[in-house]
């Protein structure tokens, strides 16, 4: 584990058309980034995602709230798709998670 976040949204600020119903229950694709400054304890933001084309529109961003580091190894890297066939070795099955 390579960075822990703690974090609070207004989940009231969330756009009910943004909500997004999948078979395991409701979601909302949010977008976190990590400050080189820290303002107010915080170092961390939240915000709706957006697609290219609202970025491009210049459409402003839906800020949900605030957070900060709270741990870090220094190890921060970028996520990579895995393929959905193939099996991951190490991997744990959905059923196998603790939530």
């Amino acid at each position: 584990m390579a960075t822990i976040i703690n974090a609070s949204i207004d989940v009231t600020k969330i756009p009910k058309e943004a909500l997004i119903k999948g078979k395991k229950g409701t979601y909302a694709n949010v977008t976190v980034f990590i400050n080189d400054e820290t303002r107010y304890g915080n170092n961390a933001s939240i915000a709706m995602s957006m697609s290219k084309e609202e970025r491009e529109a210049g459409q402003e961003k839906v800020w949900l709230g605030n957070g900060k580091v709270v741990f870090t190894n220094g190890e921060v890297t970028v996520a990579e798709r895995e393929d959905q066939d193939a099996p991951s070795a190490g991997r744990k099955t959905e059923e196998a998670l603790p939530f």
